[in-house]
């Protein structure tokens, strides 16, 4: 009998050990998980030092700012004309991009069809090699700018992205084979077709004037701060010598912060 109860009684240890160590290791497994959920949320919440007015933001330039639903290459609209978005976190905190890419003008990434003027239509004889497929940065040769056919401050270039970016800066050059060139611009975006452009403003909220060019070959570079989040660009010259004629680069920002 004494046998048979000492049996009992090291089975019945042996199961409270089993129950004790499942308990442990339930408990350690779920302190690794808190513990790394919380390394993913320090990650995630990593303040943006360099912003201007000592404001945080997020170290993304692309972060959650950037709509989901145009983000796609050819987005499909439907015909209920969606709300524009809201990008007052870019406003308020002042972001700056730390890294910049180019879209693809000089390199021809950019197509022509991309690329499109006031008065487009106009563009016949000998206006047909100064199209604004023509504006691309550091292009040579005949032809190598666009050239406004009307010199007044109601003509511009419109670029689409093809897709929301942010868009960081603005590279400017004047006609290479003349002196003419845009010497003041101002910009205007928008998110989607439909919607209205709007200008971009300074910090006191007049439209923002950009100084371009005092020659035919410089090239003089205007940073955005805060970037445009948009699929549309125009540039609307202000002032210029001679021939509005434009040679330009869109600049872009990496999703890279340090």
């Amino acid at each position: 009998m004494k046998s048979k109860a000492l049996s009992v009684f090291l089975l019945t240890l042996l199961l409270l050990t089993d129950v004790f160590i499942g308990v442990d290791s339930q408990e350690g497994e779920k302190e690794e998980d808190e513990a790394e959920e919380q390394e993913e949320e320090q990650q995630v919440m990593e303040p943006w030092t360099g912003s201007a007015n000592g404001r945080a933001c997020s170290c993304d330039c692309e972060a959650e700012s950037v709509p989901s639903k145009p983000t796609v290459t050819s987005p499909l609209y439907t015909t209920s004309v969606p709300p524009p978005p809201a990008y007052s976190r870019f406003m308020d905190c002042m972001p700056e991009c730390p890294y910049h890419k180019p879209l693809g003008f000089e390199s021809s990434l950019v197509t022509s069809d991309q690329i499109a003027c006031s008065n487009q239509e106009q563009y016949v004889g000998w206006f047909s090699a100064w199209t604004p497929g023509k504006a691309r940065l550091n292009s040579q040769g005949y032809g190598c700018a666009w050239l406004s056919k009307f010199q007044d401050t109601n003509q511009w270039l419109q670029i689409d992205l093809l897709e929301v970016q942010v868009v960081s800066g603005i590279l400017t050059q004047g006609r290479c084979d003349a002196d003419e060139w845009m010497t003041k611009y101002s910009l205007q975006y928008r998110t989607y077709e439909h919607l209205n452009w709007i200008y971009y403003k300074d910090q006191t909220g007049n439209n923002r004037v950009f100084y371009g060019n005092s020659d035919r070959s410089s090239m003089v570079q205007n940073l955005l701060r805060p970037p445009i989040v948009a699929r549309y660009i125009r540039l609307l010259p202000l002032g210029w010598h001679t021939r509005i004629a434009i040679r330009m680069e869109v600049l872009t920002c990496m999703n890279k912060c340090t």
